[in-house]
């Protein structure tokens, strides 16, 4: 099913973002671009009165899957395979977290996994306070595989029957 930006929506009232206050505040019909927004409340405040370290990388978490997702296509399967957060100064306030992908960058992924049937991507988003300081540097790392490419598994049977 192809995903439409209202449903992307939806998003909002999810759990673990409707509960922590990520909301997202733009899409591009294309979904190549995205805007989360992180209101401090009660709610998403730790003991020293700044944001909530696990909020901050739950706003970055699904987006970048979920743009390579639908600017793949359906022979593609994509999943989130490892991040890591930095923290670099205290978060305050509203923060917010901006994610594109260019035209670009989804060809060149599409040609290498196409080329070799699978491949990572790796993509840095900053969280940014209202001053437009840097609060966190997230890293994600994608998996990508064609849908139709030998599964790691059946590659290791086949090279083991080799002669």
């Amino acid at each position: 099913m192809k995903w439409k930006p209202w449903r992307v929506k939806l998003v909002n009232y999810w759990p673990p973002f409707l509960g922590s206050g990520i909301r997202v505040r733009q899409m591009t019909p294309d979904f190549r671009h995205i805007e989360v927004e992180l209101k401090q409340s009660w709610f998403n405040t730790n003991y020293v009165g700044v944001h909530f370290g696990g909020s901050l990388y739950a706003m970055t978490d699904p987006f970048y899957m979920l743009m390579l997702i639908e600017n793949l296509g359906p022979h593609y399967i994509v999943w989130d395979k490892a991040a890591a957060i930095r923290f670099k100064r205290p978060g305050k306030g509203v923060v917010t977290a901006r994610f594109t992908l260019s035209e670009e960058q989804i060809r060149e992924i599409q040609a290498r996994v196409d080329r070799e049937g699978k491949c990572e991507a790796h993509f840095q988003v900053q969280v940014l306070d209202q001053t437009r300081e840097i609060v966190a540097e997230v890293e994600k790392t994608i998996y990508l595989r064609r849908k139709d490419a030998p599964k790691p598994t059946a590659m290791l049977a086949s090279a083991a029957r080799a002669p």
